[in-house]
């Protein structure tokens, strides 16, 4: 693992965390943070995706408001993101986000393979908007908070796209995750799983408050079999 610099749109440039395989090269995959920023959690993510055989970047996506944050993962971590969200550009961070996707596909460790994005709460709404945007060949949202209220912009999406929701989020309402759920059902190639057993965040294993081990374990086996289906040769 190591540190990455990203050019923007905008003439800057924007941090990252890098992960790679064992062998050095692979199917890429953009992670997208969440509110928390790119900390332990998000870091582990490309680890994670790392041993699996791809290639992972996180990209700050504070960069335009507060660059290298990092925020704890407990109840002052998250009143302290809430406040930060509130200077966020969600706009922005899909422009930069686009960006990290096409860094991620010029670099020489994706040569040759497919790249796709995968986030979680904040970037699990950002990667959907990078599908609707951009060009990657897989997408996996993890409980997007927003997603339901652009559920007219998924005609404009290409690439297969899976989503998880937790029936106990207590920041997604039970019936935005069915509405999301049956748009999916009329994409093929996309699917969606409301997990009984899943609040928000239940795959945050670095937040006691959120994390909920079956639901995690659940998703993280459908996301896995569902990236190389559609990733391929990792």
């Amino acid at each position: 693992m190591s540190t990455a610099t990203i050019e923007t749109r905008d003439g800057a440039q924007m941090g990252g965390h890098l992960s790679l395989p064992e062998a050095g090269e692979g199917p890429g995959l953009l992670v997208l943070m969440e509110i928390f920023g790119v900390g332990s959690y998000i870091r582990r993510a490309t680890e994670r995706l790392a041993e699996l055989g791809y290639v992972a970047l996180a990209p700050d996506l504070y960069r335009r408001i507060a660059p290298g944050l990092e925020l704890e993962h407990d109840q002052d971590g998250l009143t302290r993101a809430m406040e930060t969200m509130e200077r966020f550009d969600p706009q922005g961070a899909v422009e930069d986000s686009l960006a990290a996707l096409a860094d991620l596909r010029k670099r020489p460790e994706t040569a040759g393979h497919k790249v796709g994005v995968l986030g979680f709460c904040l970037g699990g709404n950002l990667a959907y908007h990078v599908a609707v945007a951009g060009d990657p060949d897989v997408a996996v949202c993890y409980y997007g908070s927003r997603i339901a209220d652009a559920l007219d912009l998924a005609d404009q999406i290409a690439c297969p796209v899976l989503l998880h929701f937790g029936a106990e989020d207590e920041y997604i309402p039970l019936a935005d995750a069915e509405r999301v759920c049956a748009m999916a059902g009329e994409h093929p190639g996309w699917a969606c799983h409301i997990h009984p057993d899943g609040g928000h965040a239940f795959d945050n294993h670095d937040a006691p408050m959120f994390f909920r081990p079956e639901a995690a374990a659940r998703a993280w086996e459908i996301t896995t079999e569902f990236l190389a289906r559609h990733l391929g040769d990792a």
